[in-house]
């Protein structure tokens, strides 16, 4: 294990500097690990993923990142406030075969512990893409939980300066400077030696609002180490910058508001059927959940819960875009809303699925009734309404949709060609959704 401290770039003079924090790892990682043994080296990472790392040419390695952050009013800021938290990088053990791309996620913690909300679903297509994913535990909630679970790996994490500094006004700048870190030329011990041409920013729901403040009240008077934005499921920014912003909506996330028109640095994408927190995420951390926490949350909805609406194939889309425009200036194409009445409420076809919007294969070619819209059967399960509804068709329904298997697969082929050619959707996705339903036995007559 390494210490580092380097020194940062100088930044324009009427802005505050983002300094480089010191970088301590890789820790040991002995995956599964014992949370609660005495010796670090019998521990593992939180939440330490169970993608398949080494047959993509892809390491996991976790790093305590320490150093002085300061909380802002009013423009005004103060630097006395010493933290120190955890990153977990994820990224190309080889330097060829990386596309030179940071994903920086703020760790999510609405369910009172760290979530990397953004990797769970989009695993795959981060790394066949070579992108470098980090996930910084940038809140108290999510640092606290992690100093409970495992004393002797995480127990000296802190970031309210020994509870002097409360609602989270460091994690700003504890963000920030595990993105500075990423920019150190040669390749800094967080980067693996690794060099970024470009480093994105992306948080999903609770994180993006808090990527939102930091984006209006404190990068107007800080240097800029972001050269673009992902608010996925979540509140964006309204004030215009230099680098571009990207917003990406489930339905769940668009009823009762109005679109949103797009400009020079904002696209904003509506997925149709889409769920704020659907099966895919779900599905990716049952495992950990098991693993770490002792199983899952079950909750008891209305309707059945989780949209197969896969939200993660036009997010996975929108980094490939924000890369480009970020890199290039080459803007995303737009996408039309889901579509609404004034007062905000969704539209619907005579199926119940929503109008406009981008519609993925899994709508346009339906085995089910996948919306966004859920809600909670009993008090203990008011997160219902995040996970939208899906409702499966029956075998008799199914026949008449979709004669013969060959009439499914086209009707899905056909709406994937057209997402593909919208930049709605990649040609890995809609790959492996053909694959999907082939091997599906849908169609009356095989």
């Amino acid at each position: 294990m390494c210490t580092s401290t380097v020194s940062a770039a100088p930044a324009p003079a009427d802005l505050l500097p983002v300094p480089l924090p010191d970088v301590e790892g890789p820790l040991p990682s002995a995956v599964p690990g014992d949370p609660a043994a005495d010796d670090i080296g019998d521990t593992a990472p939180f939440f330490a993923t169970d993608a398949d790392l080494e047959a993509h040419g892809y390491v996991e390695e976790e790093f305590l990142v320490s150093g002085t952050a300061r909380q802002y009013s009013d423009g005004a800021a103060d630097s006395e406030h010493p933290y120190r938290t955890r990153v977990v990088v994820r990224r190309p053990a080889q330097e060829r075969d990386s596309n030179g791309t940071a994903l920086v996620e703020w760790q999510n913690v609405t369910a009172g512990y760290d979530i990397d909300a953004l990797w769970a679903p989009s695993s795959d297509h981060i790394m066949r893409s070579g992108y470098t994913w980090v996930g910084v535990s940038a809140q108290n909630v999510g640092v606290s939980h992690l100093a409970g679970w495992s004393p002797a790996r995480y127990g000296d994490l802190d970031v309210t300066d020994g509870g002097t500094v409360g609602d989270d006004q460091l994690s700003y700048d504890v963000f920030a400077q595990a993105a500075q870190a990423l920019r150190v030329p040669g390749g800094g011990p967080l980067a693996g030696g690794l060099e970024y041409d470009g480093v994105l920013a992306i948080g999903a729901s609770q994180s993006a609002a808090r990527m939102t403040v930091y984006h209006e009240q404190v990068l107007p008077h800080t240097e800029p180490v972001f050269d673009g934005y992902g608010f996925m499921v979540g509140p964006a920014p309204s004030g215009e910058r230099p680098e571009p912003v990207f917003q990406v909506l489930s339905e769940t996330d668009v009823a009762g508001s109005v679109p949103r028109e797009d400009t020079d640095t904002l696209r904003v994408w509506e997925v149709a059927g889409a769920a704020h927190s659907g099966w895919a995420g779900r599905a990716a951390r049952a495992d950990l959940e098991e693993r770490d926490l002792g199983g899952q949350t079950e909750f008891e909805c209305a309707d059945p819960p989780f949209s197969r609406v896969p939200l993660q194939h036009p997010l996975n889309a929108s980094y490939d875009h924000l890369r480009d425009w970020a890199a290039h200036g080459t803007p995303p194409p737009g996408a039309d809303p889901i579509e609404r009445t004034a007062s905000g409420e969704i539209l619907r076809d005579e199926d119940g699925h929503a109008l406009g919007g981008i519609r993925l294969s899994q709508l346009t070619a339906p085995t089910a009734l996948n919306t966004g819209t859920n809600r909670a059967a009993d008090p203990d399960s008011a997160f219902c309404y995040l996970f939208g509804t899906h409702l499966p068709y029956g075998e008799e329904e199914l026949s008449e949709r979709y004669p013969t298997r060959g009439s499914y697969v086209s009707a899905v082929v056909r709406s994937d060609v057209h997402n593909v050619r919208s930049g709605y959707l990649t040609r890995a996705d809609a790959r492996e959704n053909r694959h999907t339903a082939v091997r599906s036995g849908i169609g009356g007559r095989h």
